[in-house]
């Protein structure tokens, strides 16, 4: 092994925003904030995602080649009937028809709802 994950680090141009609404959606707090820069992990010792500036950034279309995804999440859920709601109510917005479990988070960023595996702990105790 030459390293171990640190953080999923994804531009935006509102880090704190963005923050709030993964640290929302993953029940996972924000463990560092500085003006340009936050983090939302498990514990300020553990990976996580991280939120940089990028004012200018030109948001990812689905799917759209001219406009890549240039990264996407995919988030395990326990119920994929009740999820989508949430999310949507987080801030989220639907991309695809209705029924599509494929969504952008407030910056424009997509991730997937996909059922929780088998062999993974539910997700909500």
């Amino acid at each position: 092994m030459i390293g171990r994950l640190h953080h999923l680090v994804i531009d935006c141009p509102s880090p704190d925003a963005l923050a709030g609404f993964y640290s929302a959606l993953l029940g996972q707090p924000v463990t560092f904030r500085s003006p340009d820069f936050v983090v939302v992990a498990a514990n300020d010792h553990s990976p996580g995602l991280a939120f940089q500036c990028a004012p200018d950034l030109t948001a990812p279309r689905w799917p759209d080649p001219a406009y890549p995804q240039q990264m996407h999440l995919d988030v395990m859920v326990d119920d994929v009937d009740d999820a989508p709601a949430r999310v949507l109510a987080l801030g989220a917005r639907r991309l695809g028809g209705p029924g599509s479990l494929v969504f952008a988070d407030p910056a424009g960023h997509p991730f997937c709802l996909i059922p929780r595996p088998g062999w993974a702990d539910p997700v909500e105790r």
